[in-house]
Parts: C-alpha cells; structure tokens; sequence
C-alpha cells in the first residue's frame, strides 16, 4: 500500500501541471472579464457619442432652418425695400419719358436732335436700371444669406462653448448683441454709400455694351439676353478683380487682413466682416454669382416675352419699342421677397443651397 509520500512523489508532477492549468485558466477569465468590461464601457461610450452626434446634427439643422427664416422675413426684405426706393429715386425715367410724350403731342417744343438725344438717355438709363436691378437683386440675396450663415455659426459655436463649461464660471456671448446688430446692419451699405458708385459703373458698362446699337435695330430674346448678360460682364470685369465689393461693404484695415486667420487687435464686428469678405473673394461664391445672374436674365427675358404678347420681344421688335418693356421690368425684380419671384428662383437655382450649407457647416476655417 502506497504512502501519501509515495502517491505525492508520484503524482506531483500532475497535480503542479493541474494546478497551473487552473490558475492559469482562472487567470485568462479574470483577463476575459476585465477585457469585456472595458470593451462594454466603450461600447457604452461610442453609442453616447454617437448619440451626441445626432443631436448635434439635428441641433444644427434647425438651427440652420432658423438662420434662414431670420433672412427671409427679417433682412432680406429691409434691404430690398431700400434697394428699390434708392432705384427709383436715382433712376427715374419719368421725367424722360414726360418730355417725350410733351414732344410728340408738341412737335414744335423738341428739334430732331433733342429728341435724338432724350431717346439715346432713355436707352442707356433703362438698360442701366435693368443690368442693375439684376445685379443688386441677385447680390443682395446672396450676401444677406452669407451674413446670417456667419453669424449663425458665430452663435452655434458660443451655444456649443456654453453647454460644454455650464460647469465653470466661463460666460459671455461670443459674438456682442450690438455687434450682431451693426453687422446685420452693413446690408444698408449698398443703397447708403455703394449706390452712387453703382450707378455710375453700370452706366458706363451699359454705354460700352450698347455702342452701336440703333433704335431702329431688330431686338429678340437673344439679342437681349446677350445685351444684358454683356452689360454685366464689362461691369463685373472693371477694374481690379473683385473691385465690385466696395459697392457692398466697406474697405478698411481691419476688414482687408483676411490673410491673417486669427488677428488678435479687432473687435468682433471686425472679425464677422473679415469674415463675409473672405467668403466674398472665394471662387466658389465668384462661381454662384455668374450662375445667379444667368438664370435671373434667363427668367426676365422669358417673363418679358410671357408678359407683353401684344408686341413680343420673343418675335422680335425695333429696339425703340423694347425700352418700354425693360423699364416696366425693373420694378418686378426690386418687388418685396414675398412677392419677388427672381429672388425666389435664386433660392431654387441647385448650386446654391448646398454652398451656404458647406458655408454654415465649415466656417471660418472653410475660407
């Protein structure tokens, strides 16, 4: 009969290989464990992250639809009801057109060449008037859109700052209220001190674009298209490149040091406007400029032709006859944004939404 000694010596190999598997089979467990907790509590980690983000997302979304409905209802039809009494205070033809009408039911009160003379001032103020409202319309719902996107952003940034230290005593607005105020306020610049300069850029681009053209000659859609399309782009090509922002917005030191992406001497107002101008030199708005003003002369010429059929410029008429029709044009383009539907077809024009959505979501790094 073996002794406990014996059996030891005999199977202590089994029992020290026995208990090793064990130990080691308990230890690779408690590993396990520990490992699939951790890997529990990242899991539980990336889903509120991931949580976080929706929210965020849908945070942004409306507060990008809110942005938007503040420029549809607040800025856009102050700055158009501005635009349109400056137009028509600057640009009136009536006196013009009185004068004629006095001359045909007068013949003796204007000689040949004074009739030739208030019908060539007629022809280069209506087309001025038309290029203009154009112009102005298209670039008064695009910046207005680029301002409220920035300050959107500005405001997202400081809602996102504040939920994160609601734990500390950190506070303050990032952007100023009144900052905010004189910044929505800069879309008065173009009717307040860019309107003169305007006028008289256009009007000098509308002489280039119209030498040679008789009142006798034959204009259709084409031809008219092309007369206001040319217009615009000798007014655009003027000068430096991007001369055209100082109808917009003021040049000044502070808002000129774009190159300079975190200026540590201006004040918020100063960093918003660097800001809308930054977006205004990028190529991309350059680029949504020309397809607007495109399509919003597609959409008058083809209004035109829809609305005098008695004599359709989509037939073809002498260019004296058509001067009515483009002046009587010029107040449906400057109409109240309820009621303008150019603006409203520059809202549908594909290319545009989706910049002042990569605008609002990438700004100010994006430009």
């Amino acid at each position: 009969m073996l002794s406990v000694r014996d059996l030891w010596r005999r199977h202590r190999r089994k029992v020290f290989i026995s208990v090793g598997v064990l130990g080691s089979g308990y230890l690779l467990y408690k590993l396990y464990g520990a490992h699939r907790r951790r890997l529990d509590a990242l899991e539980r980690e990336l889903a509120i992250q991931r949580e976080s983000e929706e929210l965020m997302k849908v945070q942004m979304q409306a507060h990008f639809e809110n942005i938007q409905t503040i420029s549809d209802v607040m800025t856009l039809p102050h700055a158009m009801h501005n635009l349109s009494c400056r137009v028509a205070e600057e640009l009136d033809l009536s006196q013009l057109l009185e004068r004629l009408l006095q001359g045909k039911g007068q013949p003796n009160t204007l000689t040949q060449s004074e009739k030739l003379n208030l019908w060539e001032r007629l022809k280069i103020l209506s087309f001025t008037r038309m290029a203009l409202s154009v112009w102005a319309t298209t670039m008064l719902s695009l910046y207005t859109k680029v301002q409220v996107n920035i300050l959107g952003r500005h405001l997202y940034i400081d809602t996102a700052r504040r939920f994160e230290s609601s734990s500390t005593t950190e506070s303050g607005d990032l952007v100023d209220k009144e900052d905010q105020q004189k910044f929505l306020g800069t879309v008065d610049f173009l009717c307040q001190h860019g309107m003169p300069p305007l006028i008289s850029d256009m009007e000098a681009a509308t002489q280039e674009a119209l030498k040679g053209k008789q009142l006798s000659h034959f204009f259709n859609s084409t031809a008219l298209h092309e007369t206001i399309m040319q217009i615009l782009i000798i007014f655009m090509s003027q000068g430096s490149p991007h001369s055209w922002i100082k109808y917009v917005m003021p040049e000044d030191s502070a808002t000129s040091r774009i190159d300079d992406p975190a200026p540590s001497d201006v004040t918020e107002f100063e960093q918003l406007m660097m800001e809308a101008r930054a977006v205004l030199l990028s190529a991309e708005f350059g680029s949504i400029i020309e397809i607007c003003m495109k399509v919003v002369v597609n959409a008058v010429v083809e209004q035109m032709g829809a609305k005098f059929r008695g004599g359709s410029i989509a037939t073809g008429l002498p260019l004296a006859r058509v001067l009515p029709q483009v002046a009587q044009m010029c107040p449906l383009l400057l109409e109240e944004p309820s009621k303008n539907q150019f603006i409203r077809i520059i809202k549908c024009i594909p290319e545009v939404e989706p910049f002042f959505t990569r605008l609002y979501a990438n700004m100010p790094s994006a430009y």
